[in-house]
C-alpha cells in the first residue's frame, strides 16, 4: 500500500486560490536595445529585489505600435536576468493576440475592471416608475482586514507577508529580510531589510519604522533603494509615503 493510498489521498492535486506579491513593467514602447538595457539600468540599482521575480507586463500606457511589440524578445531579455514573464495587464485586442501567442496569461487593465462595472451594473428596474420605485439596498461596510503581528526579528533570508491588510512588526527587520503587505507596513524597531507596502496597487499605504535603515523600500511599485534612503532621515524614525508617483520620506513627530 502507498503512502498516499494510506492517506486517503485520491487526487494527484487541488487547486486553490493564493495571492502573489507581483511587479508590474509599464510599458511606454518597445525597442530591443532600450529595452534591455534599461532593464540593466534597473537591475544594478537593486540587484536582490529583482531576481526570479514574476513580472506583468502593464499596457495600459503603451503608446507604441502594436507591430512593434515582440513578446518573445521582451521575454527572452528578461529571463537573461532572472525574471519571469507571467502576463500583460490590458492592452487592446491586437495586443493582447500577441501576447496569447507567446503563451502569457492575460490580465484586465484598471480601464477594463470599470467597463465591466459600468455594464454590469447597476441595473435599472424593468418596472421602476413613481409608485414601484423601491430604496436603495442597505450598503453594505466591509469588516478591514485585520492586520498580521509579528513579535519576532524577522531574520536574514525570511519573507513575511500580509496579503489583505497592514503588517505590524514588534522587532528589527534584518539585513537581507523582506516584508510585504497589502496595506501599511510599520516596523517598531529598525528596518535594515526591504519594505513593500501596498503591493497590490494601493498608493496610500504607507512605511513606518523606528530607524531607517532599508534595502529598499517600495510602495505600490515606486520604490528607492539605500543609496536614495540614505538623503533624508537615514537611521531615524519616519514615514515614508507616496506622493506625486515620488516616494517622500518624513520624519515621525516624537512630541
Amino acid at each position: 500500500m502507498t503512502d498516499t493510498a494510506a492517506s486517503g489521498v485520491t487526487q494527484c492535486f487541488q487547486l486553490k486560490s493564493a495571492s502573489v506579491s507581483m511587479t508590474a513593467l509599464e510599458l511606454y514602447f518597445f525597442h530591443e536595445s532600450d529595452f534591455e538595457q534599461t532593464l540593466r539600468d534597473k537591475i544594478s540599482q537593486a540587484p536582490g529585489f529583482f531576481k526570479d521575480i514574476p513580472l506583468v507586463i502593464s499596457l495600459e500606457k503603451y503608446e507604441g505600435l502594436s507591430s512593434e511589440l515582440d513578446f518573445f524578445k521582451i521575454i527572452g531579455a528578461c529571463r537573461r536576468h532572472n525574471i519571469h514573464v507571467i502576463g500583460v495587464r490590458g492592452g487592446d485586442d491586437d495586443q493582447r493576440r500577441l501576447a496569447r501567442g507567446a503563451s502569457l496569461a492575460l490580465l484586465p487593465g484598471g480601464g477594463q475592471r470599470d467597463r465591466d462595472i459600468a455594464e454590469t451594473g447597476p441595473q435599472p428596474s424593468e418596472t421602476a416608475g413613481a409608485d414601484t420605485a423601491q430604496p436603495p439596498p442597505a450598503r453594505e461596510v466591509a469588516e478591514p482586514a485585520a492586520a498580521k503581528i509579528i513579535n519576532q526579528p524577522v531574520r536574514s533570508g525570511q519573507q513575511v507577508y500580509a496579503p489583505e491588510g497592514d503588517l505590524i512588526i514588534l522587532a528589527p527587520v534584518q539585513a537581507g529580510a523582506e516584508v510585504l503587505a497589502a496595506g501599511n507596513v510599520h516596523v517598531y524597531g529598525p528596518l535594515r531589510g526591504r519594505a513593500l507596502a501596498g503591493i497590490h496597487g494601493a498608493e496610500h499605504a504607507r512605511v513606518f519604522c523606528q530607524s531607517l535603515e532599508a534595502e529598499l523600500v517600495s510602495i505600490a511599485g515606486h520604490y528607492k533603494i539605500s543609496e536614495d534612503l540614505q538623503d533624508n532621515g537615514w537611521k531615524t524614525a519616519v514615514q515614508i509615503q507616496l506622493k506625486d508617483e515620488l516616494l517622500v520620506v518624513t520624519p515621525l513627530d516624537k512630541g
